[in-house]
C-alpha cells in the first residue's frame, strides 16, 4: 500500500465505511494497511491522544504500546504487531468517521508545508531506528501516569504525529520537529517533577518550623 496522504484519508474512510456493516478491530484495520503501517499507526492512534484533558489508564495503555511499536521498528521489524489487548478494541463507524474528519483538518495544515528533503532521516536502516528511539521514548513518556496534569498526552502525541508526517512525506524535517516534541515533553515533565519537589520540601520545612508545630 502507498503511504501518503490521500491514501491515508482514503484509508481511514474505508475503515468508516466497513464499520457500518460490521465490528472492526483495530488489528483487522491495522491488518489491511501493510508497509505503511507505522506511520499510519503512529498518525491514527495519535489523534486521539491530542486532547488536553488527561486520560488515565488509557494513556498508559496507549503509551506501552506506542513504545511497543517502537522497539519493533527499532529491531528492523518490517510489519508492527499490536498488543493483543489493543488488537481486539473495537471502534466505531462514530469514532473512525472522526478520526478521518480531524485527520483531514490536520493533514490539511501539514501538507503546505511538509515535502522530501533531508531523507537520510526517514529512509533505510537508519530511518528505522530514528523512528523507533522517538515512538519508543515518546510511548514511554505518555504511559507515565501522572493523573491529573495537562497536556501529558498532548505532548508525547505531537511527537508522534509529527513522526507519521515525516515518513508520510520523506520529510527529514518533520523528523526534527518530532525530536523538538520530545524535548518539549521532556522539559515539561521535568518542570512538574521539580515543582514537586520544591513544594514537598517546602510544606516539610513548614511543618517543621516552630510555627508550624503549634498549628500542628
Amino acid at each position: 500500500m502507498k503511504s501518503d496522504y490521500p491514501t491515508l484519508l482514503a484509508t481511514l474512510q474505508r475503515f468508516a465505511e466497513i464499520s457500518k456493516t460490521r465490528p472492526l478491530t483495530l488489528g483487522e484495520a491495522i491488518d489491511s494497511i501493510d508497509e505503511a503501517a507505522y506511520a499510519f499507526i503512529a498518525i491514527i492512534l495519535a489523534l486521539p491522544f491530542l486532547q488536553p484533558i488527561p486520560l488515565g489508564p488509557l494513556s498508559v495503555a496507549g503509551g506501552l504500546a506506542f513504545a511497543a511499536l517502537g522497539w519493533q521498528l527499532w529491531q528492523g521489524h518490517a510489519t508492527p504487531a499490536l498488543p493483543q489487548k489493543l488488537r481486539h478494541v473495537v471502534l466505531s463507524a462514530h469514532i473512525w468517521g472522526l478520526l478521518s474528519r480531524v485527520c483531514l483538518k490536520f493533514l490539511g495544515f501539514c501538507r503546505r508545508f511538509t515535502k522530501p528533503r533531508l531523507t537520510q532521516l526517514v529512509s533505510g536502516r537508519q530511518g528505522q531506528k530514528m523512528g523507533g528511539f522517538i515512538l519508543l521514548a515518546a510511548g514511554l513518556l505518555m504511559a507515565i501516569p501522572f493523573g491529573v496534569l495537562p497536556l501529558n498526552n498532548t505532548l508525547p502525541a505531537l511527537s508522534i504525529l509529527f513522526y507519521g508526517f515525516a515518513e508520510l512525506e520523506d520529510d527529514g524535517l518533520m523528523v526534527i520537529v518530532s525530536l523538538f516534541w520530545l524535548v518539549v515533553t521532556v522539559l515539561y515533565f521535568s518542570a512538574f517533577f521539580i515543582a514537586l519537589w520544591i513544594l514537598g520540601n517546602g510544606a516539610l520545612d513548614f511543618f517543621h518550623h516552630p510555627l508550624g508545630a503549634t498549628l500542628r
